[in-house]
């Protein structure tokens, strides 16, 4: 029998076999991650570099703002506490109280007290000294009458001086509409940052891609890869806060909170509010139904409450039936506290009295009463707001820390600690990959330019379009992000003419 002959392949179809096989390996890397990397990697280190300033800034003042709602209890514990006592006095009463110790501007809202323990808060606006976009929180003791003081407040939430004065810092270093670019700006590179940092950290090459290692610091290695090891398992843990930080923040941001909202808008998710418009009353032929929108600016000489003609909130009046009514009404219609009474800011308007809860549940049920004869006249509840809006609530509560209380602001003082020494170590790897040693004036080196000429045109044309589409989106991303391309490339042209004028060796 002829002997079987086995075809073995030559030593050059082995070498043109594995050839082919590289060749392909190369296609399939240049086609996925390996040809974004270096791009990403670039895009990270500058918005580090350059961004990271505005980032560090954003962090420790949110700390503080974090341990604010702490430290007001402390802080104007007179203010805000008093004994608890037997049966309260009628809330126009504590109006009056308030009144005749602070006749300076007008009622425009009041808080009664929320628990036992807790002291009656009557707004005034257009207080001598008081910012336009402020109050003057008079504190009454509901159960004695006593004035316990008088404190600015601000917001929704009725912030006091201290979480005022580190609100403002953290939104816009005290610098009004021109300092928010910083805290917007610095809403705007946190995701991306972040995101960059995560693609490149699980993107890495690695014997071992257990959770483990990916989620946990190396403590055996040193130098550098100690760093980049604190650096990347530390982020894996807050990038998630980080994102929910960004994507909040820009919610109420200048140029992406307008588009957010004219988004909203369109998609008829917008926040409801009641209708203070009042129709023509029997009682009242006065009345020609004439009316502004509610914005609870501020009271009107001669309304309940604001030691006008009509006798102040304790009047029974046939005009006015008084704030203890509205409230009772309000109370009928299943407001449970805290509320806040917003009195008419117009003839022909109504009464607004709103929850103001913000820990979970929310509580942002309101209702209109007319003043004349105590009626609801209109209704919203939080329960039928938009999908959008409750999740825009949600997460502004959750950003500021009083969703769910004192955990909430636990939660992103951690998240604020955590960016602080992402920063740092970032700064420190930069430092580490200085070219010399020693304490000198020499940096870290960046990424080699050129790395988007190596992404294929497939993943080069829709990236760059969701890039434009983002950088419209946010704009100060956008226009930063054109700036570091500007830079980048008159560095690059500044370099090339160094190196060719150059002598050579």
């Amino acid at each position: 029998m002829p002997t079987e002959q086995r075809l073995v392949p030559s030593g050059a179809d082995e070498t043109a076999d594995a050839a082919a096989r590289g060749e392909r390996q190369a296609a399939e890397r240049r086609s996925g991650w390996a040809a974004l990397r270096p791009l990403v990697l670039r895009l990270h280190f500058y918005a580090g570099v350059l961004v990271a300033p505005f980032l560090l800034v954003a962090a420790v003042t949110g700390l503080l703002y974090a341990a604010s709602f702490q430290a007001e209890k402390v802080l104007y514990a007179h203010e805000l506490s008093v004994p608890v006592g037997g049966r309260a006095l009628p809330l126009a009463q504590q109006v009056a109280k308030a009144r005749a110790a602070h006749p300076e501007g007008a009622v425009a809202a009041v808080r009664p007290a929320p628990e036992p323990g807790d002291t009656t808060r009557v707004l005034l606006s257009g207080a001598p000294g008081v910012p336009e976009d402020h109050q003057l929180a008079v504190f009454v003791d509901p159960h004695t009458g006593e004035v316990r003081g008088a404190l600015q407040t601000y917001g929704s939430t009725g912030a006091l001086p201290l979480r005022t004065w580190l609100d403002s810092l953290h939104r816009d270093l005290h610098l009004g509409e021109n300092g928010r670019l910083y805290s917007e700006l610095a809403a705007s590179w946190l995701w991306v940052v972040a995101g960059g940092g995560l693609a490149l950290w699980f993107g890495r090459k690695r014997t071992r891609r257990t959770v483990r290692a990916l989620a946990l610091p190396d403590r055996t290695a040193t130098g550098r890869r100690r760093t980049r090891s604190w650096h990347g398992a530390v982020g894996v843990w807050a990038a998630g806060g980080l994102f929910f930080l960004s994507a909040t923040g820009l919610t109420w941001s200048g140029y992406a909170g307008a588009h957010i909202d004219a988004l909203r808008r369109s998609l008829g998710q917008a926040t409801p509010s009641v209708s203070t418009a009042l129709t023509v009353h029997a009682a009242d032929p006065g009345n020609t139904g004439h009316h502004s929108h509610h914005g609870g600016a501020g009271g009107m000489p001669g309304m309940p409450g604001t030691g006008g003609q009509q006798g102040g909130a304790s009047s029974g009046s046939a005009t006015d039936v008084g704030v203890d009514r509205v409230l009772a009404a309000a109370r009928a219609e299943g407001l449970s506290s805290p509320v806040e009474i917003d009195l008419p800011t117009a003839k022909g308007t109504a009464y607004v009295v709103k929850q103001v809860g913000r820990s979970w549940p929310e509580k942002q049920d309101s209702v209109a009463v007319d003043p004349a004869t105590g009626r609801v006249t209109d209704v919203s509840r939080f329960a039928d707001y938009p999908v959008l809006a409750k999740l825009t609530r949600y997460g502004i509560d959750l950003h500021t820390g009083t969703l769910f209380g004192l955990a909430n602001q636990i939660v992103l003082a951690a998240l604020a600690l955590a960016l602080v020494f992402l920063i740092l170590w970032g700064y420190r790897m930069w430092w580490q990959r200085r070219p010399t040693r020693g304490w000198t004036l020499s940096f870290g080196r960046p990424v080699p330019r050129g790395a988007w000429r190596r992404v294929p045109l497939p993943v080069l044309v829709p990236l760059v379009c969701g890039v434009a589409a983002v950088g419209w989106a946010v704009p100060l991303l956008g226009v930063s992000l054109v700036g570091f391309l500007l830079v980048d490339v008159v560095l690059g042209v500044l370099g090339h003419r160094r190196r060719a004028a150059a002598p050579a060796d």
